[in-house]
């Protein structure tokens, strides 16, 4: 893999960046809990979650992420990995063939 050295400066402001916004959502997180202590109970038809209204908030945006993510890697990440596969193959395929005319 050969690196680029005129982006190795982005690489190393992007670490820092990515602890600056994950210590950002744990203090909200720690915000939305402690400003909604109030007892909640969701009711999501087969099962009942029980907690604090921050926590329960909380586990819904969470869970809500997690769906998004699970449904965008089925919709686009899996399909594209999937062309990506055949036009290795094909790629593969066209330098076999040009090796064996050429012999």
């Amino acid at each position: 893999m050969i690196l680029d050295p005129a982006k190795e400066p982005q690489r190393r402001m992007i670490k820092p960046l990515r602890l600056i916004v994950a210590l950002a959502c744990l203090a909200a997180g720690v915000v939305v809990g402690a400003l909604n202590p109030q007892p909640a109970v969701l009711d999501l038809g087969f099962t009942r979650a029980t907690g604090t209204l921050g926590v329960i908030v909380l586990v819904s945006l969470l869970i809500g992420v997690l769906v998004g993510g699970l449904a965008l890697a089925a919709s686009v990440v899996l399909p594209l990995r999937q062309r990506l596969r055949r036009a290795e193959l094909d790629a593969r395929n066209v330098r076999a063939s040009s090796s064996n005319g050429d012999a």
